[in-house]
């Protein structure tokens, strides 16, 4: 016998995989199981791992997944998808869940078996994400509430109780927006250009249309048909005046010479040629309102057009909670708390100065001396020392920091490896929670790369042969360990995913910078302030292999430059042993790591200070050690 029967998850996960390609109509679907978040790629099926124990759970989670995925890669046709996809973020998101809720339905339709697995997999995603302990819909993804009810509607089934408290938050609203476009989902099920112009329509009813681009239905020849039938009308005219004037003109007297007669017609043939040559120029050359090529595609970075990207089909913007398992994010969490331990309460007594400074602008922040408002009692005295004094009136005054949002942006890369990132990720942890008291909003983002030396992107370029500048060439990881919306308390653990062996690998800043600059200006506050915080220059092995050795460099410096000159953002970074002052306007240095709960603390108290005196003195550009 040999070794590899020695696990007695083996037999199970063979035969999940071939029922797996039976579901997905595809003998040639490559199967695996792994610890990475489960999906699918082409051919390729992506399986949660399955310990040696094969607990229930795991064994209900995994046949739910892999017919989950089955189902979606036989019913789905991604070029239909893309054609009806829609660009804006909210809207996509909204078109996402749906489709794949479609594709689900449609299995529990025609494999009832297969429904049941769903639910089980559906009930433990909705746990892991704490869907049953929400109470306001404002927390509860309106997205994930969509999908939920498509596959409610259409499958008639009730969902797990978690992931049905998300959908009965958003029920009503759905229901009142889009009854009429729901009526009779089950009969568009089957066809998915019919369904997509369907989820478009509900995405329309739930006020997202001006996110959906352009109708892919509309006819696309119908600004050339009406150029050249404007060409054409154009020209009537001229020939009807030509004929008018030759009926005008006497006729030609026997003594005209045949050589002048001639050389009459020769010009009128040579006025038609030029008419005619006209003509087609312009049919072959149509003006800006009626382009016959296709529209340029959109640059894949807004600070440089020029900046190429190989492929970005292999990037992930992902959320924490899809890297690691709840119970492994707790125990990473635990393990940092305890790495922490003797930093802990330094960095605590930092947040609490911060805090009663940002409280104290509050609690003092009154005008004085008004006409009317709330009666200043302190200032009675003066009435009674002199009646004709009159009375004084004050009211509060709204601080700058009311309606504010706070990005953390932290390098993830493997240089950040050990003390570094685990004092960042500590940092990150309590000065959240310290400006959330003070009903200020925190985002808290990393980035990476998915793999050393190129990973998918650098395969792809190889079996391509090998084409010259081929830009940036690896895969993104962009990952959201704290959006600025949610409660601390549900994403406490997602920073412990920092600690996590194997996590940390290369860094682009600049497409990072740019992505966390994104999500910002989307934000409805009107105060944004971003802060890096970075151990190096951006590096990537396999991009600057084959580009410009300060290809990434500059990309950075041009996302900065943009971000600076927009002035929609405040923007400011501090550096771990590396100068940043060299890249950012508003930076600090400082040489020793546990120097950074100081820089950070000190940084915010500065953007919030009331004294403009205060904040240029400490905004400008240092290095502290």
């Amino acid at each position: 016998m040999s070794k590899g029967s020695d696990n007695p998850a083996d037999p199970f996960k063979k035969a999940l995989a071939e029922a797996t390609k039976v579901i997905a109509h595809d003998a040639d679907l490559n199967v695996t199981y792994t610890v990475d978040p489960a999906g699918i790629s082409g051919d390729n099926v992506r399986l949660p791992q399955i310990s040696r124990r094969m607990t229930r759970d795991e064994v209900l989670v995994a046949r739910g997944t892999a017919d989950a995925l089955a189902l979606y890669h036989r019913y789905h046709d991604a070029g239909t998808h893309n054609r009806y996809a829609p660009p804006g973020a909210i809207a996509r998101e909204l078109y996402e869940a749906m489709e794949t809720a479609r594709c689900e339905a449609l299995g529990a339709r025609d494999m009832p078996g297969t429904a049941g697995n769903i639910d089980a997999k559906i009930g433990a995603e909705a746990e892991r994400l704490d869907y049953g302990s929400i109470r306001d819909k404002s927390e509860a993804p309106l997205s994930v509430a969509a999908g939920y009810m498509i596959r409610h509607l259409a499958t008639g089934r009730d969902l797990p109780h978690a992931a049905q408290n998300v959908m009965e938050l958003w029920r009503g609203f759905i229901e009142e927006q889009a009854a009429d476009t729901l009526e009779n989902l089950q009969n568009k099920l089957s066809d998915q250009a019919e369904f997509a112009r369907c989820a478009r329509q509900v995405i329309t009813d739930l006020g997202y249309g001006d996110q959906l681009g352009d109708d892919p239905d509309a006819p696309e020849d119908d600004p050339q048909d009406d150029a050249q039938q404007d060409q054409e009308e154009e020209q009537e005219p001229d020939s009807t005046g030509q004929d008018d004037n030759e009926e005008d003109q006497p006729d030609a007297s026997p003594e005209q010479s045949q050589e002048q007669q001639q050389d009459t017609a020769e010009a009128q043939v040579s006025q038609d040629d030029s008419v005619d040559d006209e003509m087609s120029d312009e049919m072959e050359m149509p003006d800006g309102d009626a382009p016959l090529e296709p529209p340029a595609p959109q640059p894949i970075s807004d600070a440089d057009p020029n900046y190429v990207v190989f492929d970005t089909a292999f990037d992930e913007e992902i959320s924490a909670e899809e890297l690691a398992e709840p119970a492994e994010l707790e125990r990473l969490r635990a393990y940092l708390d305890q790495q922490l331990e003797p930093l802990k309460g330094a960095v605590s007594r930092l947040a609490n100065k911060l805090q009663r400074r940002l409280q104290a602008q509050q609690n003092r922040s009154w005008l004085f001396d008004l006409e009317e408002g709330i009666l200043d009692a302190g200032r009675l005295a003066r009435v009674v020392a002199n009646p004709t004094t009159p009375l004084s009136f004050k009211t509060e005054k709204d601080t700058e920091f009311r309606d504010t949002v706070v990005t953390l942006l932290l390098d993830n890369s493997g240089s950040m490896r050990g003390r570094p990132i685990s004092i960042a990720a500590i940092c990150a942890d309590v000065l959240a929670r310290t400006l959330e008291r003070c009903n200020v909003k925190v985002e808290i983002l990393g980035f990476t790369t998915r793999a050393w030396k190129g990973g998918q992107s650098r395969e792809k370029w190889l079996q391509e042969g090998r084409p010259q500048q081929p830009g940036r060439l690896n895969d993104l990881r962009h990952i959201i360990y704290k959006s600025a919306d949610a409660p601390w308390r549900r994403v406490r653990p997602n920073l412990g995913l920092m600690m996590k062996e194997g996590l940390l690998k290369e860094n682009i800043d600049g497409e990072a910078l740019e992505w966390a600059h994104r999500r910002m200006i989307a934000r409805p506050e009107q105060r944004k302030i971003l802060m890096v915080i970075s151990d190096g220059a951006p590096v990537d092995d396999s991009t600057l292999s084959v580009n410009p050795a300060n290809y990434l460099e500059k990309h950075l410096r041009d996302v900065i430059a943009m971000v600076e000159r927009r002035r929609a953002v405040e923007l400011l970074a501090i550096g771990i042993g590396h100068d940043v002052t060299r890249y950012y306007d508003r930076a600090v240095t400082i040489t020793d790591v546990d120097q950074l709960a100081g820089a950070m603390t000190e940084q915010l108290a500065a953007l919030f200070d009331s004294d403009p005196r205060a904040r240029a003195r400490v905004m400008g550009m240092k290095k502290v050690g």
